[in-house]
């Protein structure tokens, strides 16, 4: 399995519009993150989590030409606004999508609903989707997909295990029952917004002791502010087995 981190920002993405702090005016590449989203190469498939406004450049930067399915971790604008540009992907088939009822009809209702319009323009994308929820495990082309609940604030989204690894993002809680699927982890994949506390994110601080109850091999922080701190500063605080994902970083499992 191979990971691919193409975005690993928060909803603002970094540098923040209009923004002069240490971090947003950093000449570090590490620092510039676009809005998160990552490809599981897995299989000889492709897979994508979350689709977000910086998608077609995400695409274009990272060279990827096919994707043989897209998971969505919840509705908000950051993770879904990119879905009209998988039009590219579904000139042969259609792109098949995958996500909780709250979030397909999000899709459907507000999001891109002329993709589902019964005489739909020519040219918009063509996608299948398909309804999951937590309890049961799904398969793309034969991959297993296992989604885990986390709680992002009050709101109940979607983390996905494929394999031995697991990918989390904008949580706040993990229930006590979800730890059983993180288990003899390779890699974990979770969200670490900031020092300071958040209404619906988790701290650093908070995401280094879920790290500690998971106990994976190796864990990658992502959905990052510019309020985290810069890369080379922070990088030197972690416990040796937590890194920070940064754009365009390759991990092999």
């Amino acid at each position: 399995m191979k990971i691919r981190f193409l975005g690993t920002g928060t909803s603002t993405g970094v540098p923040e519009i209009a923004c002069q702090c240490k971090v947003c005016t950093s000449t570090d590449i590490r620092d510039k993150r676009l809005r998160s989203s990552m490809l599981v190469e897995v299989e000889h498939r492709n897979i994508l989590i979350d689709c977000g406004p910086d998608f077609r450049f995400q695409m274009l930067r990272s060279g990827i030409t096919r994707l043989d399915g897209v998971l969505l971790t919840h509705e908000h604008y950051d993770h879904v606004s990119g879905l009209d540009d998988l039009r590219p992907f579904s000139r042969e088939r259609n792109v098949d999508v995958y996500a909780e009822w709250p979030v397909v009809k999000a899709i459907e209702t507000h999001i891109i609903p002329y993709a589902f319009a019964a005489h739909k323009y020519p040219g918009l994308p063509e996608i299948s989707i398909h309804t999951i929820d937590v309890k049961h495990p799904f398969q793309i082309d034969g991959v297993t997909v296992v989604p885990i609940r986390v709680i992002h604030g009050e709101m109940p989204i979607l983390g996905y295990r494929i394999g031995n690894m697991a990918y989390l993002t904008d949580l706040k809680y993990i229930p006590d029952e979800e730890y059983a699927k993180m288990e003899a982890l390779d890699v974990l994949i979770i969200s670490a917004l900031r020092e300071r506390e958040h209404i619906s994110h988790q701290t650093l601080s908070q995401a280094l002791e879920k790290i500690e109850r998971i106990n994976p091999r190796c864990t990658y922080l992502i959905h990052m502010s510019h309020h985290f701190g810069l890369h080379a500063d922070m990088e030197k605080r972690l416990p040796k087995s937590v890194h920070i994902a940064y754009d365009g970083l390759s991990v092999e499992i």
